[in-house]
């Protein structure tokens, strides 16, 4: 199958240190292509892939300080690819809702895979409009807001099953991954640690719109004996840090579309606490993944309860529930659905204008 797979232009492929959804798409992109698959991979030119790489702007626009319309590349991307659609068996996009009006008239089959927030009030029309473009989620809780949408599957997040593994270290601290902003709530994470007496080290980036909030917040916390702030960390930091923690701390308080860290640690054999929102219920399985809590009083309990958690078996449940190949197959039947579709409508059209 000739597949493209159109990225985000934020954050190269994979992303050089964060970057969600940019690292899902080389997951993808990297086991379409070992499947055999013809994948052509539209991204920033610093991107890294065995796919053919389109490079659409030199360089990813966060590391790029000359940006200040980060917009306009990416209506180059949309045009590059609406000019070689028809080279493509389907099309997958992981820009939102960004391709839906130019895309619904081209021939060629496609489909978005949403990966953010989708609870916002203004994206409602959004999708009242376009409501016959094909969408995937990556969790059955991130469709909620949007019930009108035309949902094809849910496709949970997979990572590459040699990527992370465990690491024969000991265990000495709880652990934070990800970004800082209100929603992550690294606040609440420094506050369970000091509550069970144990030391917490937070490996997180800081974007521009939160730094701020961080430098109000949350720098004021890093002073505390038992915090060790040790800033963004690389894909080949991630193994040994997670492996080295009691647990991740995952107290989100927002409905998370899915939480790639949960997987991440689960690879490293790794359990997770988080607090019972959005993705969370179907992401982790309680008593054998990590712990789903309501609150902080909840989490100091199930971090006393870590101990009859055996690690292989969360790395069991991470083989058999979160690799990136059995992913990319799920997306193979999604492309299949909306290719099948795409000549039933056509057949339709052609019948009905023979008189069929």
């Amino acid at each position: 199958m000739k597949i493209a797979q159109i990225a985000p232009l934020t954050e190269s492929v994979p992303p050089k240190l964060y970057g969600g959804t940019e690292r899902v798409v080389s997951y993808i992109t990297e086991a379409l292509v070992e499947q055999g698959h013809d994948v052509t991979l539209f991204a920033s030119g610093d991107s890294v892939t065995s796919a053919k790489l389109e490079a659409v702007w030199p360089r990813a626009l966060r590391l790029d300080p000359g940006i200040r319309d980060r917009i306009a590349p990416h209506m180059l991307l949309m045009e590059l690819v609406r000019r070689q659609a028809e080279d493509f068996d389907v099309l997958h996009f992981h820009l939102d809702y960004y391709s839906f009006s130019v895309f619904k008239r081209q021939d060629t089959p496609f489909v978005t895979t949403m990966h953010g927030r989708l609870d916002l009030p203004e994206q409602q029309p959004v999708f009242d409009t376009f409501n016959t473009a094909p969408v995937i989620s990556i969790s059955n809780a991130q469709r909620h807001p949007l019930p009108q949408a035309r949902w094809l599957t849910t496709v949970y997040h997979g990572l590459p099953e040699q990527l992370y593994t465990p690491q024969p270290v000991e265990q000495k601290y709880l652990a934070f991954l990800g970004r800082i902003s209100p929603e992550k709530r690294v606040d609440t994470a420094i506050r369970i640690a000091g509550r069970c007496g144990m030391p917490i080290r937070i490996a997180a980036k800081v974007d521009a719109a939160d730094r701020e909030y961080f430098e109000r917040d949350i720098r004021p916390l890093l002073d505390l004996p038992y915090v060790e702030y040790i800033g963004e960390i690389a894909d080949d930091q991630k193994a040994g840090f997670l492996s080295g923690a009691h647990a991740l701390l995952f107290p989100i308080d927002w409905p998370e579309p899915f939480g790639l860290v949960m997987i991440e640690a689960m690879a490293c054999g790794t359990p997770v606490i988080a607090f019972n929102r959005g993705s969370v219920p179907e992401v982790l399985e309680e008593g054998l993944t990590g712990f789903i809590v309501e609150d902080e009083i909840g989490a100091v309990a199930a971090v006393n309860r870590l101990h009859k958690m055996p690690r292989a078996g969360v790395r069991q449940r991470f083989e058999e529930r979160f690799t990136s190949h059995r992913m990319a197959r799920q997306y193979v039947d999604a492309y299949q659905s909306v290719i099948r579709a795409q000549k039933r409508s056509r057949f339709k059209v052609i019948d009905s204008s023979s008189g069929g």
